[in-house]
């Protein structure tokens, strides 16, 4: 009970209406400089407009993610503006695995107290992968929720729809046995494994050691870890209609997420020596004493996004992508694994 007469507000409760509306304010502006002709309303109407033109039979592809505990290391560097890359790209990668280019994309951060700063940055860094993706920002929720999240850290997840020609679906069908398998290049963890991460290093308990250089990286441990999911959108669009099947290489690793697009019957056979794999991942196997067949299942190892293609497509990706590589081949399964890490 407060003092007689007086008077109960929502900030009291620790909501601060005012403050939200700053943070629209500038959100509003970042959204604005990702829009395409397509988008039809403004960021703050009660829903998002968006006019599909420009397709014969077309099919909308949608997917929805987080970055995980990524967040944890992002807070406690007070560096935001590379998970709103993480969380667009992503999710552009995950849609793009399915064939199709994206369309729109809606956010929704929340936290105990709304911290304007950290908001923008990671708006601002969201914004940027959009334009980067000619995809629009066209709207999203800011929750302030007082006592569900720790003071000073705040949540995210992202919304995204995009399109794609029927018959341009990579459903993976078309993949045979003799098929290449090419891999592009991770820019480190991306979005998954960081639980392990975080307790190998035990940074919840010395969040110093983010800060310390190490020799190993050529960086602190902290800048490496929060190094941007790297989107393969641009690289991959001009091959699509050659490509049989593509494999974003997230949680599960290479073992968990290349099945996904394998017909069954087949099996997919690695050379894990067509590449060498980055500092970050040795350094979290030495100190952590983890299995090598662990790793592979926790993270990509270096390897984010897999491209099956027939030979003949792969040797001029290959000759025109210049981080590509052929790093393995569809084989019959027979009785044994779909994925063989040699």
């Amino acid at each position: 009970m407060g003092a007689e007469g007086e008077k109960r507000t929502y900030r009291d409760a620790g909501v601060d209406i005012d403050v939200a509306d700053s943070v629209v304010k500038v959100v509003r502006e970042q959204a604005r400089a990702t829009f395409t002709p397509g988008v039809l309303s403004d960021v703050g109407f009660f829903g998002g407009l968006f006019e599909l033109t420009g397709y014969r039979h077309t099919v909308l592809v949608s997917s929805t993610d987080g970055v995980g505990t990524k967040l944890k290391i992002a807070c406690a560097l007070g560096k935001h503006d590379t998970i709103g890359k993480d969380i667009v790209n992503h999710c552009v990668n995950d849609i793009l695995a399915c064939g199709a280019s994206p369309l729109f994309f809606l956010d929704y951060i929340a936290m105990s107290k709304l911290i304007p700063d950290v908001i923008t940055s990671v708006t601002g860094g969201m914004a940027q992968a959009l334009a980067e993706a000619g995809c629009a920002l066209i709207g999203g929720e800011t929750a302030e929720m007082p006592g569900l999240y720790p003071e000073g850290e705040y949540d995210i997840v992202g919304f995204i729809v995009g399109a794609v020609e029927k018959d341009g679906i990579l459903t993976g069908e078309s993949i045979s046995a003799g098929d290449a398998i090419i891999g592009l290049p991770s820019s480190g963890l991306h979005t998954n494994g960081y639980s392990l991460a975080r307790k190998v290093f035990d940074t919840d308990r010395d969040p110093t050691v983010l800060k310390r250089f190490q020799d190993q990286l050529g960086m602190t441990l902290g800048e490496r870890l929060l190094e941007p999911h790297r989107c393969y959108f641009t690289a991959l669009k001009p091959w699509l209609s050659r490509i049989k099947g593509l494999a974003h290489i997230t949680g599960g690793g290479i073992p968990g997420n290349l099945p996904r697009t394998i017909p069954r019957g087949l099996a997919a056979r690695i050379d894990s020596d067509a590449w060498e794999v980055p500092a970050i991942f040795s350094l979290i196997q030495e100190q952590g004493n983890i299995d090598r067949d662990e790793m592979y299942r926790v993270f990509n190892m270096g390897m984010g996004m897999l491209v099956i293609c027939s030979p003949d497509t792969a040797t001029e990706f290959v000759g025109a992508v210049s981080d590509a590589r052929v790093i393995g081949e569809i084989t019959e399964q027979g009785n044994g694994d779909r994925v063989i890490l040699q």
